[in-house]
């Protein structure tokens, strides 16, 4: 199936894209920062730019990536969006911990660049769960501790608050060690013509609840084996791209902490070489003294003792 988005496309005389290949498909996020989630900047922009979501929460979103992408295309689309970000801003097990600076990072780019549309809300996810009505999300994005009874938590409490055909993304579907569970309950809870499923960036699963309510929602659910491998190429192939984009632009920070780390080397080599002189110094010196020439005859005696 290949519905086109494109609508002037044919007009215009030009064959039409297919439905997944929408101009969104191809922006590139503008934040960068350290994430598992590099790849599916594309297809975030694409989810944003077919649903047109209203409400957006993400559980978990340590340094933003997601949620800038996320409200990134919201703005170049122009939508009133509101992305929910909720985390505790501490980490866990699989992440790792982590203190202040993650939060001010993602809290410094919300402000200076997402003021209007990114609200973030630090606790509990269950403890936040009483902030949203039922049937009130229209894109879920669960992303929080990765073991299968978390992952099913999370899902059986938040699932509640997604309207009548919005979309659930979980992400890391396609890993399987480390204590990784979210495969697990994506197998258990994946329909088909609801479900989608991407095996790049760690595994993406997309589920509608409900009936599909956007046309190109539709066709990616519907879509047959073929046109799934498609799909899934491109998505991977563009995603590709996203990722050599964030290593280039981290790149630079990358160099200046290895410049750092050698300069911090050199003055530590120098350092000891400083005291190496030093001691060497006061060897000398020792050994020059008249004390040294005069006790001479006594430590001659005492090796002479010891070898007797």
């Amino acid at each position: 199936m290949e519905l086109s988005v494109e609508a002037g496309a044919a007009r215009k005389g030009r064959a039409s894209a297919p439905f997944w290949l929408t101009p969104a498909a191809y922006w590139m996020p503008v934040h960068y920062p350290t994430s598992a989630w590099w790849t599916h900047g594309p297809f975030a922009a694409w989810m944003i730019d077919v649903l047109r979501p209203s409400v957006v929460v993400e559980l978990g979103t340590h340094f933003g990536y997601s949620c800038f992408a996320f409200a990134e295309a919201s703005k170049r689309l122009g939508l009133t969006t509101t992305i929910n970000a909720l985390d505790t801003w501490q980490g866990d097990d699989h992440a790792g911990f982590y203190g202040e600076d993650v939060l001010d990072y993602v809290d410094g780019i919300s402000r200076a660049e997402y003021a209007d549309s990114v609200r973030l809300i630090r606790g509990r996810f269950d403890e936040s769960r009483p902030l949203f009505a039922d049937a009130s999300v229209d894109l879920l994005h669960i992303d929080g501790r990765h073991g299968y009874d978390d992952a099913l938590a999370d899902f059986s409490e938040w699932r509640s608050t997604v309207r009548e055909g919005g979309v659930v993304l979980f992400h890391d579907i396609a890993e399987k060690g480390n204590g990784f569970g979210v495969w697990r309950l994506w197998d258990e809870i994946a329909t088909p013509g609801r479900s989608f499923a991407f095996s790049h960036g760690h595994g993406l699963g997309v589920l509608s609840m409900g009936e599909p309510s956007a046309p190109a929602l539709r066709a990616l659910f519907e879509a047959d084996a073929p046109t799934a491998e498609r799909i899934r190429s491109d998505f991977a192939r563009l995603g590709e791209v996203a990722a050599r984009q964030a290593w280039l632009l981290t790149l630079p920070r990358e160099l200046d902490q290895v410049r750092a780390e050698v300069r911090a080397r050199s003055a530590h080599e120098e350092q000891q070489a400083v005291e190496l002189k030093a001691q060497r110094d006061h060897i000398d010196a020792m050994t020059a003294s008249t004390s040294w020439r005069v006790t001479a005859p006594l430590r001659s005696l005492g090796a002479w003792r010891r070898r007797s």
